[in-house]
């Protein structure tokens, strides 16, 4: 009996491992201005200190924030919308691992964490896109 190896795909093999990084006290409009110029619908929000957490704020956050709500351009801040804390993933995780818990969660993007450190982002984009997990 040959005992068969399964190869998992894992979080660090489909994330976008480019990330665009915002201040927590820019304006919504500067978000949406770095958005724009980079092509990009999700930013992190840096950490203020070593014990803060990161957070995260998408183009959905801000067009709730001034479409709906009616605010002018630059009147809040990406702190007022932003989520805060994200869930992470550890890089080394299994997709299969990463779907559940983005359903599990209510969330479409997810940061790819090793070492501490951000070193991506994985979204329900790439789970479909870029592997045959399903």
């Amino acid at each position: 009996m040959t005992a068969t190896r399964k190869t998992f795909v894992r979080a660090k093999d489909v994330m976008d491992r480019t990330i665009h990084y915002i201040d927590g006290i820019a304006t919504v409009a500067e978000a949406a201005a770095i958005m724009r110029k980079e092509n990009t619908t999700t930013l992190i929000v840096e950490k203020r200190n070593g014990d803060d957490a990161w957070g995260l704020v998408v183009a959905q956050d801000i067009i709730r924030a001034e479409v709906l709500a009616d605010k002018k351009p630059g009147s809040a801040h990406v702190y007022e919308i932003m989520s805060k804390p994200v869930v992470t993933v550890p890089a080394d995780m299994d997709l299969r691992y990463v779907s559940r818990l983005m359903i599990r969660f209510g969330i479409r993007r997810a940061p790819v964490e090793e070492g501490g450190e951000l070193v991506g982002i994985v979204g329900q984009e790439d789970l479909l896109m870029k592997c045959n997990l399903f």
